[in-house]
This record gives C-alpha cells, structure tokens and sequence, in this order.
C-alpha cells in the first residue's frame, strides 16, 4: 500500500510539472484540478502497466499518448499544437531528469541512503519535478514563453513551413525518449551524452518556436 501511495504521489508531481512548463511556455491559463486529474490518472496507469505487467517502453508509450490526449481533448489545445507542446514537453522534462541523474550518480548521493526515502528513484523524480515547476514559473514570470499556441480547439491553424518543422520535430519525440532509455539500460557509461542530446534536440525546438513566435507576432501588429 505504501508504495502505490508513493508512486502516485510522485508521479502525479512529475506529471503536473510537465503540463505546468507546457503552459507556461506557451502562455496557456494554469488549470490546477484539471492538471492533478489528468496526472491521478496518468499514474495510475502507469502503476498498473510498470509494477503488475513489468511493462516499461509501454508504459512511457502511453503517458506519451495521454499526455497528448489531455492537452488536446481535456484542455481544448488543438491537435496540431498538442503534438508540439507534448513533444518539447517531453524532452524538456527528460532533460532535466536525465542531467539531474548524471550529477547525483557522479556526487554520489544517489547511492547514499537517506531517511524516510525507501527509493532513490523518488528523490530524483522529486529533484527533476522541483527543477521544472522552478523553470517553468521563472519562464512565466518574466514572460518569456511564446504566443503563437491557441488555446482554442476550434481556431484555425495556417500551418506554415515553421510549424511543419516542429511538428516533425514532435513526431519522433517519442521515439527518441524510448530509445534513450533503452540505450541508459544497456550502455550506462554512455550516459552523459543523453543530456547532450536531449539539449540538442530541445534547443532546435526553442529555436523554431522563437522563429515562429516572432513572425506570428510581426504578422499580428
């Protein structure tokens, strides 16, 4: 019982900084309930999938898909756009763990025992998740996110060759996440190059979005 608590509280935590740094990114309105819901969910499916059917890659595979699902379907994003804010999203987030996993295993303290913590791997999920709502709010604070994102289903989206290339962009997202976990499990000494990457990846990201953002808004005033 202890540990499905655990598990879903953590989870739940990562969950909700992910869709937290989503919105604030994009400059979406923060809805809180809905975010625990989708992330109460979430978890629970991924406690079900990981601890009774040992089912990892899937398990990442569908909280990739509900996470587009709950942007696009609970939170009204369109589709076209739930694609690219789960996208960076993802690799934002995988960012953080990742870099925070490569500093506490090279300290050390990921190994050393800590009291009222039976896992390590929940101090990381709670490092990672404090990282991102820190990001994400510093972002929102000084306005530095983008505006191009509608957060109507029904707008009408003139997809232009920027667009197109973030949505490329987020079509392998998922792919790339998996395939990084898959190569952190087999060729661990390699692991410091997975930051690396998943900071290329996001900087492409960032860089489209900015391109976009300003022409949207050159082309608005």
């Amino acid at each position: 019982m202890l540990d499905f608590v655990l598990y879903m509280v953590f989870s739940i935590l990562e969950t909700s900084a992910m869709f937290y740094l989503a919105f604030k990114v994009f400059k979406i309105d923060i809805y809180l309930i809905e975010i625990v819901f989708a992330g109460s969910l979430m978890a629970f499916v991924s406690f079900v999938l990981r601890h009774d059917y040992e089912m990892v890659l899937t398990d990442v595979f569908f909280q990739y898909l509900l996470t587009f699902c709950f942007l696009w379907l609970l939170f009204k994003i369109h589709v076209f756009y739930a694609a690219i804010m789960t996208g960076l999203a993802y690799l934002a987030y995988m960012l953080v763990q990742s870099t925070s996993y490569f500093i506490l295993k090279l300290s050390g303290v990921y190994f050393i025992v800590i009291p009222f913590i039976p896992d390590n791997v929940y101090l990381l999920q709670l490092i990672s998740a404090g990282l991102t709502i820190i990001i994400a709010y510093s972002v929102g604070k000084r306005r530095k996110g983008f505006d191009f994102v509608p957060d109507k289903q029904n707008y009408k989206v003139n997809i232009d060759f920027r667009e197109i290339k973030l949505f490329i962009l987020s079509a392998p997202a998922l792919l790339i996440v998996i395939v990084m976990l898959i190569l952190a499990q087999r060729y661990s000494q390699y692991f410091f190059l997975i930051p690396m990457i998943y900071a290329v990846l996001l900087y492409a990201y960032l860089y489209l979005s900015y391109k976009k953002d300003r022409t949207h808004n050159e082309f608005n005033s």
